[in-house]
């Protein structure tokens, strides 16, 4: 009698594996650039000390609303003691008004990181088209538009700024327009340098070669390259937009209806703070402008140290 054979059972055949789109793979590219690019950041003791000052007065800028109350900032509800120095009751002292300078402060740095991030993204957004245009068309382009950048840097850009906000006004949307005109033509010049370079490279000659046009090669190829060196200029230009608006402050051009750092300094200075000795009316705006202006320049210079490579092998 035949014993019957088991079937044969066929394995079934693994799963294809599934392809990822080209965007899926951009971006996990993307996400691990950033991780390392952060790991590089993070044993930057100096950059993080930065980061960490930065991060507390962005916190104290975003949470003012609910910190501090808005009408007591007006002189009319005020009910504090003028030039009352620093005390249980007010911590910083009050202002001429009464008012404490506790609140001061923390409505001045949402006024002054407001001009500052606002200012410096119609810097870089200037200074960034300027800068690739000329560098990626050249020719006739490059000098118009070169000779146009060097009018700005050699002329004195307080000057400028004094002109423009004296016919413009002294609003807040006066003041950022007038230091972001003023203040990108350093951008542009890094910009443009950076784009002569990128544009020469073999892999944007291939993609010209392949029939791209102008705008395929300026979006995919030269503004990726560019953006590290925007983006480090970009932390180091809000630290100056910051003290830009300080001094047009002081020189009597800021906003009088809004709470600056920068206003705060002038209101101490027009009424005699400094020769009649009441120093925590001018000394705490003071501080918190360079502490600010501080830590975006250890920020930048953490930055640097991400996009040079040879900052690193030091």
């Amino acid at each position: 009698m035949a014993i019957a054979e088991p079937p044969v059972v066929q394995a079934e055949p693994p799963p294809p594996p599934t392809r990822r789109s080209a965007r899926a793979i951009t971006w996990a590219r993307r996400r691990r650039a950033v991780a390392a690019h952060w790991r590089v950041y993070r044993r930057n003791r100096q950059g993080m000390w930065g980061l960490a000052i930065l991060l507390i007065f962005i916190a104290l800028a975003l949470a003012a609303p609910l910190l501090v109350d808005e009408r007591r900032l007006e002189p009319a509800f005020s009910t504090g003691i003028p030039f009352q120095p620093p005390s249980a009751d007010a911590w910083l002292g009050t202002d001429k008004f009464g008012r404490s300078m506790v609140d001061l402060l923390v409505y001045g740095a949402r006024i002054s990181l407001l001009v500052g991030f606002t200012a410096t993204v119609g810097t870089m957004l200037i200074g960034s088209v300027v800068g690739i245009a000329a560098g990626y068309y050249g020719g006739r382009i490059d000098a118009l538009l070169n000779a146009f950048t060097n009018w700005f840097l050699v002329l004195p850009w307080i000057v400028l700024a004094i002109v423009l906000a004296s016919l413009l006004g002294a609003t807040l949307f006066n003041i950022i327009l007038v230091i972001a005109i003023t203040s990108w033509a350093g951008t542009a010049r890094l910009v443009r340098a950076q784009t002569l370079t990128v544009k020469e490279r073999p892999y944007v000659e291939r993609a010209r070669a392949l029939g791209a046009g102008d705008w395929h090669l300026i979006t995919r190829h030269i503004l990726p390259n560019v953006f590290p060196v925007i983006f480090a200029n970009t932390v180091l230009t809000v630290a100056l937009s910051i003290l830009s608006e300080t001094t047009l402050s002081i020189l009597g051009l800021g906003d009088p209806n809004s709470v600056s750092w920068g206003v705060i300094i002038e209101e101490s200075f027009s009424s005699g703070a400094l020769t009649a000795g009441y120093w925590w009316w001018l000394i705490p705006p003071g501080v918190c402008i360079v502490l600010v202006t501080l830590a975006f320049t250890m920020c930048g210079y953490a930055l640097d140290e991400i996009l040079n490579p040879r900052l690193r092998e030091r």
